[in-house]
């Protein structure tokens, strides 16, 4: 898993890297079928992804037309957002994200999420736990050729999550782009069972990535999201011993369904609960 990790940090810091060489200049935004925007980003960082994730069938936001027939058969393959957050991305908030999970059985059991603009690394799997690498000089990475001394390089700059809150105060992370009824309606039935909550807006998987560290406790999703959106972050939530429940049921999210479209679902921080 290790190794796994390894490969698909390096992917992502190579496409943030892309990202922000268009970022940085004007660009012209394209609109998808389904009305989302799309830029001459997410098709750059879905080509270098696709090209250096090893070994595995690749699932991606901007190549998702493959059957389920054909797909429900894999029992391993990467689930990658090129680009998380386009909508930020073209309001040049910097809140948006690389995303790259490897699924297993339906399960993310390797998550990746890197924030290219304030260089913020999150990666996790259940084996090695959760990280964070915040203002991140990754030139190290250029005389790096094997997994075994990434990994000694890496671990003196990560942080190991969760690292808690500053107060006791609860804090409830929601999105800064799809915030509606439903969303206000359950941070309100927070306040009348904790008092004072505090809410954080955030855009991309970093919300996810802020419950795994800690700096909050739930991130409610009463919003459509597809599987890509979800993976990566899911994946380092739950390395970090967090969850990532079906606001309805309680399960777990699973992946590779026939329909992409994730479920309303809960996240919550290591040891809280509702």
């Amino acid at each position: 898993m290790k190794d796994l990790l390894f490969t698909a940090i390096t992917t992502a810091l190579k496409s943030g890297d892309a990202i922000l060489s268009v970022y940085e200049r004007d660009f012209e935004v394209e609109e998808k079928a389904d009305k989302s925007p799309l830029t001459e980003a997410d098709k750059l960082s879905h080509k270098i992804i696709t090209s250096h994730l090893p070994d595995y069938p690749i699932l991606s936001e901007e190549g998702k037309e493959i059957p389920y027939e054909e797909r429900s058969g894999w029992k391993r393959f990467w689930l990658i957002d090129p680009l998380d957050g386009t909508k930020e991305f073209i309001k040049r908030n910097g809140e948006f994200t690389v995303n790259i999970a490897l699924v297993e059985s339906g399960k993310p059991v390797l998550g990746v999420v890197y924030a290219p603009v304030v260089k913020t690394l999150y990666f996790g799997s259940k084996e090695t736990g959760a990280f964070k690498v915040e203002n991140g000089d990754f030139s190290f990475l250029e005389e790096i050729t094997s997994p075994e001394k990434f990994w000694k390089e890496i671990e003196k700059v990560a942080v190991k999550l969760p690292v808690g809150k500053e107060s006791e105060e609860i804090v409830v992370v929601a999105s800064r782009s799809h915030r509606n009824p439903e969303t206000e309606a359950f941070i309100k039935k927070l306040e009348e069972k904790f008092g004072k909550v505090k809410t954080v807006s955030k855009g991309s998987s970093l919300k996810l990535c802020l419950v795994a560290e800690g700096a909050a406790d739930v991130y409610p999703r009463i919003a459509p999201t597809m599987e890509w959106d979800t993976a990566a972050g899911q994946a380092v939530v739950e390395a970090a011993g967090g969850r990532v429940i079906n606001y309805e049921t309680g399960e777990p999210l699973i992946y590779n369904k026939r329909d992409l479209l994730n479920p309303y679902f809960i996240v919550f921080r290591k040891g809280f609960v509702l």
